[in-house]
């Protein structure tokens, strides 16, 4: 890693520069989204921060060099979980290549029973997302057919989507192939199954409290019928051009199986895509060529039926682009505002508020729900809060892990109560619910941020060093020789 040399450590910037960096971030933010009306060019809008940033510490003193070495130092941080990133686009197609995720679908669909479905659809759901690691692709596809049986059974839509959406977003926190798990993971420098075995604290009981409620709720419900025509047809479509069993189940048990004797997450996922694609040749007819292809591109689902050839063209290197490119751009600025000590001044302006556990996490939660809210991406605010409190972190001797799960307990769960951010606006475009009328029903992404501030007040599972035996701790990164 990047050391400090003696002469940059007499370079400051002052409160007044590193606040306008800020202010000038979330500016960007503000007019890309309720200016411009542009919501996928965030990108660029972190460009010209970094620009803008990069303009004020040449005024503070700092040379191109040391500015240059701040973006190199994001870029590092970012590299491995961007790595894993790429993977997880491979594992997806080969996944799907191999019948593993459409069996997952078959079996996952025949679990309806109509007298427990609010329960059922947050269950299927966090099962479909703990799997494949997306939320997005569990709403597009169980989601979608959740929501066609719900009006069946004359549940109000805005309680399916809160109990769809409670169930995917579960994934995104817990699932080793999701792409926040990896980018949280990587901002706060914690290892990949620490950060993991770290959430269960909070996102286990938020499932529970959340799947428990709609248990109760969805009692209050009963039809005579139920339309399950959509379901229906992805079954038979599936069946029909699928070889679906057990034996497809083998990719994830793999991973598993790997995961939890902590084997590097970048070998799981290289692996877990290795045993797919061999899968998908022996077991599906897939040629060796066409399965390379769809590694790289994506899969491409062609079986002339509309709902099938929707719910599993998908997957791929390709297709992971857009998310590793954000996590450079902006890993790149969190490195710059670090070592031009913005992020020094500001935190010793805040030094009140997080000079403890209980203000720093509570800070923590605020400040990316802010972000969230300013800059419409769940993956600006896990890295820009983020990087800027991991040194605070650091000071209290608190295990990356924490910073990593309390990146996600405020970041990742709240992206979909945004209605003007890309989480929002992709459900409320999938699901066809406003994010105003499914926001409350939205349990778990209510209540994990809420037992995320309960275990700050009471201090609990807030580990520091030598409480727990984490892999990656601030302390061994300070003392690795370079």
């Amino acid at each position: 890693m990047p050391t400090t040399t003696p002469n940059e450590l007499t370079k400051r910037p002052s409160f007044l520069g590193a606040a306008s960096c800020i202010g000038f971030l979330c500016f960007m933010m503000f007019a890309q989204i309720f200016i411009l009306g542009e919501d996928w060019v965030t990108h660029i809008s972190l460009i010209f921060a970094i620009v803008v940033c990069a303009i004020i510490a040449l005024l503070s003193g700092f040379t191109w060099h040391d500015i240059q070495k701040g973006i190199l130092y994001g870029c590092e941080i970012a590299m491995l979980p961007m790595l894993i990133l790429m993977m997880v686009g491979v594992l997806v197609a080969s996944w799907i290549a191999s019948g593993t995720i459409p069996s997952l679908v078959y079996y996952g669909l025949q679990l309806i029973n109509p007298a427990y479905f609010l329960f059922t659809a947050v269950i299927v759901c966090s099962i479909a997302s703990l799997v494949t690691g997306s939320s997005w692709t569990t709403a597009a596809t169980f989601g979608v057919a959740f929501m066609g049986i719900g009006n069946g059974l004359e549940i109000p839509a805005a309680m399916t989507a809160g109990a769809v959406i409670s169930g995917a977003i579960f994934g995104d926190k817990i699932s080793p192939v999701s792409d926040s798990t990896n980018l949280a993971a990587g901002v706060a420098e914690a290892d990949l199954f620490d950060h993991i075995r770290s959430m269960f604290y909070t996102t286990g009981p938020a499932l529970i409290i959340s799947a428990a409620l709609f248990f109760f709720i969805g009692m209050g419900f009963n039809s005579g019928g139920v339309d399950t025509s959509k379901t229906d047809s992805l079954l038979q479509g599936i069946q029909e051009n699928y070889s679906v069993g057990l034996a497809t189940f083998l990719p994830p048990l793999v991973v598993l199986v790997l995961a939890y004797r902590r084997v590097s997450a970048l070998a799981v996922m290289v692996i877990g895509s290795l045993v797919g694609a061999v899968m998908a040749v022996a077991g599906q007819g897939v040629e060796i060529g066409e399965m390379m292809n769809y590694m790289n591109y994506g899969y491409v689902s062609e079986t002339g039926i509309a709902s099938v050839d929707s719910l599993l063209s998908r997957g791929g290197l390709q297709e992971m682009m857009w998310t590793i490119s954000l996590g450079f751009i902006g890993l790149s600025l969190g490195g710059l505002l670090e070592k031009t000590r913005m992020l020094e001044v500001l935190l010793e302006k805040m030094g009140k508020l997080v000079s403890n556990s209980r203000g720093l996490i509570t800070t923590h939660i605020l400040a990316s729900l802010a972000t969230n809210l300013f800059s419409a991406s769940q993956y600006i605010a896990i890295i820009i809060p983020g990087r800027m409190l991991v040194p605070a972190y650091r000071k209290l001797k608190i295990l990356p892990s924490v910073c990593s799960r309390t990146c996600e307990d405020s970041a990742t769960v709240t992206s979909p109560l945004v209605p003007w951010g890309l989480g929002g606006a992709y459900y409320m475009g999938v699901l066809d619910v406003s994010a105003w009328d499914y926001m409350g029903w939205t349990f778990l992404a209510l209540i994990t941020p809420v037992i995320a501030v309960l275990y700050a007040m009471f201090n609990l599972f807030i580990w520091r060093e030598g409480e727990r035996d984490d892999v990656n701790t601030y302390r061994q990164q300070e003392v690795q020789p370079n």
